[in-house]
């Protein structure tokens, strides 16, 4: 096992899935239901396909993505969460919770904030259940 500089557990996660491009490729699996490099490009962020490429393969070494042939299209991959990328879904919905907090302009609607307080273990199974069907 490689030598951590510090036992922070902060750091430990960040290590994995700390970098911006990353949570927005996780944000786009599970919120979005995206799972193809072209549906990634076209997310509002812009991010380039260098940057693209490399945090797909990242996330895949790290287990957070799985990548497959599309069956649809034998010539496209596809990615899909694993379960320790659904293990995140807590924390991403804490960075929403926290954003609309703060941000007077977040698109984030009053009922699915309502849902996330009211019950935040009813709506990880929801969006995780989208997820499986999705499969």
């Amino acid at each position: 096992m490689k030598k951590r500089k510090t036992d922070c557990p902060i750091t430990f996660a960040l290590d994995f899935y700390g970098d911006r491009w990353s949570l927005l490729i996780l944000r786009d699996v599970l919120f979005m239901g995206k799972r193809g490099y072209k549906e990634f490009l076209e997310s509002k962020e812009k991010i380039s396909t260098n940057i693209l490429a490399s945090r797909l393969e990242k996330l895949e070494e790290n287990d957070f993505l799985v990548k497959e042939r599309d069956s649809k299209n034998k010539k496209k991959f596809i990615y899909s969460p694993t379960p320790k990328a659904l293990d995140l879904m807590p924390v991403l919905l804490e960075f929403v919770r926290w954003s609309a907090k703060y941000d007077e302009e977040t698109p984030v609607t009053k009922k699915f904030l309502q849902k996330l307080k009211n019950d935040r273990e009813g709506l990880i199974k929801e969006m995780t259940a989208h997820l499986k069907k999705s499969d």
